[in-house]
């Protein structure tokens, strides 16, 4: 019998090789300005030469202001299109998709770089768990917001590339606008489900204007916001639930959207997403020290991470938030499934997916038509090769230990876990190899 998961998936204007497409993640590869360089080819071409059907890029900001972390490749302007033509034919080479994620952090800045201290958003709460602070977005800088995911999709097509995502979950900008936990306008753009749903469905009728029909488009979405997850963030609202997300997508499909792409939380990280076997504390004691000047909270939290004892509390009160480890890969899949049942597109679900069977029974039961998969890819590049060649998960899986974001901040991306390797210099040297061939001119 054929394989459900090398069947190709089609969109209205794509069609991918196979169900299994890598998801937006990537670290600080690219030059301060905004600029691309090798480094991130050769990141992109490891999942492609992997076997993955399609790549969801990382975070793309449209706007400097919109950055979550300096040394990001942007899509701001037209000088930016020959980086990214380079990167889609090199992952082409492979028969893989490249899909670019067109990205505005509003708030949510782990570090902001030198050009925009502030961010901007819905609000002008600062996020609770960091204290990002932020200005509340005019209705100028709102349509300028809009024509910059407008741009950002005209220079992805222009640059050969096969489609765009809009990053509307965990936490980012249009997530702040579509979260009733987080938006607090009294305007157009506030207060009701369709009210708050303004500005996305504006940024999806401006890119149809720029790119036209013919272009793939899809939504990234937090299904469930679970926005008051933590303890002392229980006076916080719970956000938008799955049935608001199931109306925010049939709307966003009449606007012109060629799928959805199902994750959950109201923040990056957020315990559901990344779901963690643990909570690197250690690790990140260490490297938070970068995003120490960057909001109110910060400061509090760097000592709170190194104490022994409050480091030990957060450790434990992240951890009974998520889901247990043996819950996590496929977490997502009941709002997958009710979001599939509603809407007439391709649905994919992200949710720690490395487990060939599992994947293969969750489209069999119709709760998505694909998976995207970010953790266990960094863990295993060639976990589809691994599929295609009968085996069921790899002999070193991901361990959720989520390591690799936690280094992200301030060291390459790679898997930190070393237990899966014969040795530090080998992990070390696996980490690194994402500089090799060398810069991108």
């Amino acid at each position: 019998m054929a394989d459900l998961i090398f069947e190709p998936l089609s969109f209205k204007n794509l069609v991918v090789k196979n169900r299994i497409f890598r998801s937006n993640i990537a670290g600080r590869l690219d030059n301060y300005d905004g600029s691309g360089n090798q480094a991130r080819i050769n990141w992109e071409v490891k999942f492609a030469r992997g076997g993955v059907g399609a790549i969801i890029s990382s975070f793309v900001p449209v706007h400097p202001r919109g950055r979550i972390l300096p040394n990001y490749a942007t899509i701001d302007r037209d000088d930016r299109i020959p980086f990214w033509k380079a990167l889609g034919q090199a992952v082409h080479k492979y028969d893989c998709k490249y899909i670019l994620q067109l990205s505005h952090g509003g708030r949510q800045r782990d570090v902001p770089g030198i050009e925009y201290p502030i961010g901007q958003s819905s609000t002008d709460r600062a996020d609770p768990l960091h204290g990002f602070e932020c200005q509340r977005m005019s209705i100028d800088d709102i349509h300028e917001v809009v024509n910059a995911f407008a741009e950002g999709a005209r220079r992805a097509r222009a640059a050969g590339l096969d489609g765009v995502e809009l990053h509307g979950a965990n936490g980012y900008l249009i997530t702040q606008f579509l979260s009733s936990a987080i938006n607090d306008r009294t305007d157009e753009y506030g207060e009701s489900l369709q009210n708050r749903a303004r500005f996305v469905i504006e940024i999806v009728q401006a890119i149809r204007r720029k790119v036209g029909n013919d272009f793939h488009l899809q939504m990234k979405i937090s299904a469930t916001d679970h926005n008051n997850a933590l303890a002392f963030l229980k006076f916080e609202g719970a956000g938008n639930t799955v049935d608001d997300s199931i109306q925010v997508c049939k709307w966003l499909i009449d606007a012109g959207v060629d799928s959805i792409h199902v994750s959950t939380g109201s923040s990056f990280p957020h315990p559901r997403n990344p779901a963690g076997s643990d909570f690197p504390v250690e690790v990140l004691s260490n490297t938070y020290e970068q995003l120490v000047s960057s909001g109110t909270h910060t400061f509090r939290n760097f000592v709170l991470f190194r104490g022994a004892i409050t480091g030990d509390l957060f450790r434990q009160q992240w951890l009974s938030a998520g889901v247990p480890a043996d819950q996590i890969e496929g977490l997502t899949l009941p709002d997958a499934r009710k979001i599939k049942q509603a809407v007439n597109v391709p649905v994919l679900c992200t949710g720690g997916f490395q487990t060939a069977s599992l994947i293969r029974d969750a489209i069999k039961r119709g709760d998505c038509d694909g998976v995207s998969i970010a953790r266990p890819l960094v863990a295993n590049n060639d976990l589809v090769n691994q599929f295609a060649a009968g085996k069921d998960r790899a002999d070193k899986p991901c361990t959720y230990c989520n390591k690799c974001l936690v280094h992200v901040v301030e060291h390459p991306i790679g898997c930190y876990e070393e237990s899966r390797y014969k040795s530090r210099e080998e992990m070390i040297a696996e980490v690194m190899s994402v500089f090799s061939p060398p810069t991108f001119q």
